[in-house]
């Protein structure tokens, strides 16, 4: 089933940002489609692809996601961080494995950082699911990431 749009927050501009996207090579057809799609949207909020603006690194599967985002927090000067990638359920208990431990370290890394991250790690029945939900995440993904850098500078400014 597809979801709605949302229509963007007034005055969501990403000009002057700096956000990197995090993607994982595992489902890589599926991981492409949601960079892409995130890489789009932040073209279109103003986000500088130019310039370090928008910067992109791949890591082998879903597990290696947050310590890339970690590093990347500590000492990237990103505004904020998207993570993407698709676990998809196969036979066996891996896939809850991977699921629980890939969001929850991006969980963490957010929160021990203070980097916000824009999770966008499908975890899918099946690749149809997936495929289904892959436009519209990264596009999410890219509007919330935006968003919440927004409002820490906002926060910080008035501290």
């Amino acid at each position: 089933m597809a979801r709605a749009t949302v229509a963007v927050l007034p005055g969501l501009n990403g000009a002057d940002l700096r956000i990197g996207i995090v993607v994982s090579r595992f489902n890589a057809e599926i991981c492409a489609a949601l960079a892409e799609a995130a890489r789009d949207e932040l073209r279109r909020l103003n986000v500088a692809e130019e310039g370090g603006g928008i910067r992109q690194f791949s890591v082998p599967g879903a597990l290696e996601i947050p310590l890339l985002l970690q590093t990347l927090a500590q000492g990237g000067g990103f505004d904020a961080l998207i993570a993407l990638g698709a676990v998809i359920r196969g036979e066996t208990y891996h896939f809850e494995v991977v699921a629980n431990d890939a969001c929850r370290g991006v969980m963490e890394t957010q929160l021990v950082t203070g980097v916000p991250i824009a999770n966008g790690i499908l975890t899918c029945e099946n690749e149809a699911q997936a495929r289904a939900r892959m436009r519209q995440k990264g596009v999410d993904c890219a509007r919330a990431a935006v968003e919440m850098a927004r409002l820490i500078q906002v926060i910080k400014a008035e501290r």
